[in-house]
Formats: structure tokens, C-alpha cells, sequence
């Protein structure tokens, strides 16, 4: 089995520039870097404490704008070693995927979802 820990949290969001401003000026996180989704509309900022093998918290906006007074948790990611052993392990297992195929951002990150039994979303993830 591959060494795993929870990579980050998503957290969707209405304006970037606003929580990027608020996790940076006020949190005292770093923004350690911000790309657009391959999807053409989803944005992603991740920020950190500047520590290699941390926890991040992933900032997304344009996923849904319709969002509570509390905002929404969107997802945790576990962070794996070999996505594609992932992906076909739990697919050899009763797990509902949320993703037919492994999606692959443009720096090079690559993750998909399944299903919780509660209908969470857990993300596999490899940098």
C-alpha cells in the first residue's frame, strides 16, 4: 500500500482575490500558487505555512456561486504516491467514483474523486 496523508482541503469560494487576500493578510498563509483548472472555468490558489509535506488549504472559485452565509468544504484530498495504483485498487473495490478517468492539471498534479458513504467527497491525489 502507498504511504498516504490528507494533502489538502478545498474550500469553494466567491472571490479569489478577497480570500486569497483574507488567508495571506489576516491567516498568515503563503500563496505558494494559483492556476486555472484545465476545465477552463474552476480557478485553484493553494497556500500553506511554507513547509514541504504540509497540509494546504486549496481556495476554488467558479465551481459554484451559490454559496452559504458559512461557505462549503467542497472536498479532502489524500495524498498518494502512485495515483494510478489508486485509481485501479479502488476500482476493483465497491467504491462509487465520482471521475471516469484520472484528470491531470497543468503543473502536473493529477487527481480523482470517489464517493464517502455519506456522500463527502474524498479526492486521491498525486503532485
Amino acid at each position: 500500500m502507498t504511504k498516504k496523508r490528507i494533502d489538502h482541503v478545498g474550500i469553494m469560494v466567491q472571490n479569489m482575490e478577497a480570500s486569497i487576500a483574507f488567508y495571506t493578510n489576516i491567516i498568515g498563509f503563503e500563496l505558494k500558487g494559483r492556476i486555472p483548472h484545465t476545465n477552463g472555468i474552476i480557478e485553484l490558489a493553494f497556500l500553506g505555512f511554507g513547509h514541504s509535506d504540509e497540509t494546504e488549504l486549496e481556495l476554488i472559485s467558479g465551481y459554484n456561486d451559490n454559496l452559504s452565509t458559512e461557505g462549503k468544504v467542497h472536498h479532502f484530498a489524500v495524498s498518494v504516491s502512485d495515483i494510478e495504483a489508486e485509481f485501479i485498487r479502488l476500482k476493483q473495490l465497491e467504491v462509487a467514483f465520482l471521475d471516469d478517468e484520472i484528470t491531470t492539471l497543468p503543473n502536473g498534479y493529477r487527481y480523482f474523486f470517489v464517493s464517502g458513504p455519506e456522500g463527502e467527497w474524498v479526492e486521491l491525489f498525486q503532485r
